[in-house]
């Protein structure tokens, strides 16, 4: 699809629309000490309309090389279902940070066919229910990752990465492009050749994490509004 055009532009004014839309919501709901019925709607939501379109795409088209669900934005969504039902802070983090960050990158630079194919809903239903998951959670609700949630994201997305790294070599595919840049233009063509984009890239999602967490956590003493994570 072309970046920024009507098929691009149209996701993204959903998107804008969707922020305002999840952070007023959550706001009205912090002082809920449970997950709400909106919390809990969406949590259903995510996994009653990426499955369906999945599954489509796997009995449609299955492409072994790219269709296995092991990118970031496989387990993201995952994660958000799994925080919005709980708010638990681990699933929650992972929502956070991938979400905010490694999710967004997609929607503004996205790899996906073009409307009406349906790789095209698939990618963008995922990727801003990702998004407005994250939204919802911390600008929302407050929900608000501690140092210790950063640590466990980090650890975890470096096991992702050794993991598909692996299977990347079993099936000479490229999963999380940590074999080889896409190629379209994206953020990695600033960050040098292979191997040094996947060492750099590594550096600095680490450090975008915890200039996050630092905000964070500023922005949790600056009142008493935030919301204790449930630590079940």
């Amino acid at each position: 699809m072309q970046a920024y055009g009507l098929t691009h532009l149209v996701p993204l004014s959903l998107l804008t629309a969707g922020i305002v839309a999840v952070i007023w919501l959550g706001r009205q709901q912090r002082a809920d000490a449970k997950p709400s019925r909106f919390s809990r709607g969406f949590a259903l939501a995510l996994p009653l309309t990426v499955i369906p379109l999945l599954a489509h795409e796997w009995v449609t088209d299955f492409d072994l090389f790219i269709d296995l669900p092991v990118q970031l934005c496989d387990l993201a969504w995952i994660a958000a279902a799994i925080a919005l039902w709980t708010h638990h802070p681990y699933p929650t983090a992972l929502t956070c940070f991938w979400g905010l960050t490694l999710t967004t990158q997609g929607v503004f630079t996205p790899d996906v066919m073009d409307f009406p194919d349906v790789s095209y809903i698939t990618f963008w239903v995922m990727h801003l229910m990702v998004v407005l998951a994250a939204v919802y959670l911390v600008f929302g609700l407050k929900l608000l990752p501690r140092w210790r949630d950063y640590g466990w994201t980090v650890a975890t997305t470096a096991a992702w990465a050794v993991v598909a790294y692996v299977l990347n070599l079993v099936l000479d595919a490229n999963y999380g492009y940590l074999r080889r840049k896409p190629e379209f233009a994206s953020m990695l063509d600033l960050l040098g050749p292979w191997p040094f984009y996947i060492l750099s890239e590594i550096a600095l999602v680490a450090a975008v994490w915890a200039v996050m967490t630092l905000g964070l956590r500023i922005w949790a003493r600056q009142d008493g509004s935030t919301r204790t994570p449930v630590r079940s």
